[in-house]
Order: C-alpha cells, then sequence, then structure tokens
C-alpha cells in the first residue's frame, strides 16, 4: 500500500519482529510498493510484509510453508520464525512474514509486457507447474467476497455512507453494472465447476508487480496465494493473448492452453476485486492514493464484466 497503515506502531512492529524472529533490527522504513498489504525494508537486509489473511491465518501459513519448501532458484523465500513457522500472528488482524531483501527491480501491475517478457514467464511457470511439494493448498474458486457483493447489489436503492467512493460506487453500479453482475454471477458456479479444479502448483498473481529482475533472472515474489489449481490461473496473467509465449509453455510443459480455462480465471479475478472494492467502498475510509487507485480498478472492472 502507499500509505502507513494507522493501525501499526512502528515501534510495536519492531517488537515483534525482535520477539518472533530474533533479528537484531534497528530500522524499520514504510515502503510505498504493492496494493493490499503493507511492507517495510529493515536495516538495508530485510523486507517485512503485514498482510491481512484473505480467508484465514492458518490458511496463509500453509502457503508460505509451501514457498519456502520450493526447491527452485527463482522462489523468494520467507525466513522462518523462531518457532520455525513461516509467519507470526500480529494484532489486531495481522499476519507478519519477513523475506531477505533482494537486489532487483520490480514492474508494476498493468504495465505492458513484450512478447519477450510474457516468453520468459511461460518458461518459468513451466518449471514451476512442473514441480512438486507437500502440503500445498488446494484452490478454491469460489469467490471471497460474494456474499458482501450480492448484499451490496441488493441495497442500491439506498445511499451508501462509507467514505467519499461510497455513492460514486453505488451510481456506477446502479447505471450499467448491477444487471451484468447478477447475470454473471448466477452462471459463475458452472464455470468454475468446470475450469477450477487442478493439481499443479500455481503462485496465483504472476504479474509484472510480483517478478523482480536481477539482471538477466526472474524472480517470483509474493507467495501467498500459491495453490494447487490449473495451469491457466497463472497463464492468463502471464501469457495473455502471446501466441509465441503460449507455444513455448506449450512445448516445456507438454499443456495445451485451455481458452475457456484463461476466460474463466480473467472473470474471477475482476469479480473477486469487485467483490473487494466494493466492500472498501462501504466502510469507512478517506481519499487517499491507494482509495484512488482502487477507484480506477473498480471502474475497469465493472466495465470489462458489463461488457
Amino acid at each position: 500500500m502507499r500509505n502507513p497503515p494507522a493501525d501499526i506502531r512502528t515501534d510495536d512492529l519492531l517488537r515483534a519482529l525482535r520477539e518472533h524472529w530474533d533479528l537484531p533490527i534497528e530500522r524499520l522504513t514504510h515502503a510505498p510498493v504493492g496494493f493490499g498489504d503493507h511492507h517495510w525494508t529493515a536495516d538495508g537486509r530485510w523486507f517485512v510484509t503485514a498482510a491481512r489473511p484473505a480467508r484465514s491465518f492458518d490458511a496463509l501459513a500453509a502457503a508460505m510453508r509451501t514457498a519456502a519448501s520450493l526447491d527452485l532458484d527463482f522462489v523468494v523465500r520467507p525466513l522462518p520464525a523462531r518457532d520455525a513457522a513461516p509467519i507470526a500472528a500480529f494484532p489486531p488482524h495481522y499476519a507478519l512474514t519477513v523475506y531477505p531483501l533482494v537486489e532487483g527491480t520490480a514492474g508494476e501491475f498493468g504495465q505492458a509486457q513484450t512478447d519477450s517478457d510474457r516468453t520468459a514467464m511461460a518458461a518459468l511457470l513451466a518449471e514451476l507447474h512442473g514441480s512438486t511439494a507437500t502440503g500445498v493448498p488446494v484452490f478454491d474458486p469460489s469467490l471471497t467476497g460474494r456474499a458482501a457483493l450480492e448484499r451490496a447489489l441488493d441495497e442500491l436503492d439506498r445511499p451508501w455512507t462509507g467514505g467519499p467512493y461510497a455513492e460514486p460506487a453505488r451510481c456506477l453500479l446502479s447505471g450499467h453494472g448491477a444487471a451484468a453482475l447478477r447475470e454473471v454471477l448466477a452462471g459463475f458456479d458452472a464455470r468454475a465447476a468446470e475450469h477450477g479444479a487442478g493439481t499443479v502448483i500455481t503462485h496465483g498473481e504472476p504479474h509484472p508487480g510480483n517478478v523482480l529482475r536481477a539482471g538477466s533472472r526472474r524472480l517470483l515474489v509474493d507467495w501467498d496465494t500459491v495453490a494447487l489449481a490449473p495451469p491457466e490461473r497463472d497463464l492468463w496473467l502471464a501469457l495473455g493473448d502471446c501466441r509465441r509465449a503460449r507455444e513455448a509453455y506449450t512445448a516445456a510443459a507438454g499443456h495445451e492452453v485451455s481458452q475457456p480455462a484463461m476466460d474463466f480465471f480473467r472473470l474471477r479475478w475482476q469479480l473477486d476485486d469487485i467483490s473487494l472494492y466494493v466492500q472498501d467502498f462501504r466502510a469507512p475510509h478517506e481519499d487517499d492514493p491507494d482509495t484512488r487507485t482502487a477507484w480506477d480498478g473498480f471502474r475497469e472492472y465493472v466495465a470489462a464484466v458489463a461488457r
């Protein structure tokens, strides 16, 4: 996130890191990167993340254990805490993770990618999808915030009062998005049953913002969504419509890319983010760089689903 979290005091965070990881950290610097989680660099040696687990603390811990166990040179692994766990609870609702601070340059979500970029990712993902590990979480294709989204669609006839983006969000949905969303949600379960199950290890979010370039190497970070799923869970985002990258992936992995599965995972991403944005806009919020980013994403995805 661009802004430091209001409910995390630096002194409290330092104490927690020293307690759980026994690291001699003297200085934390907030890193205004990413969206959703909060990040700091520590003494120029470590990278600290505070996340609100999307599903549960145990699910996040399982994902981080999987990342730590992957024997792949492009995985940036979490450092084990003193109790050997990959994460630690941090009140009131956060989970802390610590990584080595790796030299490299990250991209941005949504930035343009060349065919060469996508082909390089095809090779990396083919290696990931061919790897094995024990205890890997199983992907759940259901929408985490579906109930909240459906409740919001049922309450478009009354004002939303969470903050400056509450009413614009309601008006946008009332204008042209609600009917399309209801129609898509009605057919979502059948599509999830057809395309949502798989048995390869997927990253979940292999977009440029989660790829570090270190010289000629590409490193994948942010493994909190790792899970067993169809390859297309990663491929729609990393390969897009690039024919060269798709052919490279098929040659390396022996899997023919499924366009219907690619379409499903793109739709699921859009619906998941729409539901999260709606919850944020209906809750108390301010006008700041993070909410402006959320508003832009909300408008883009509502327009895409409503086409």
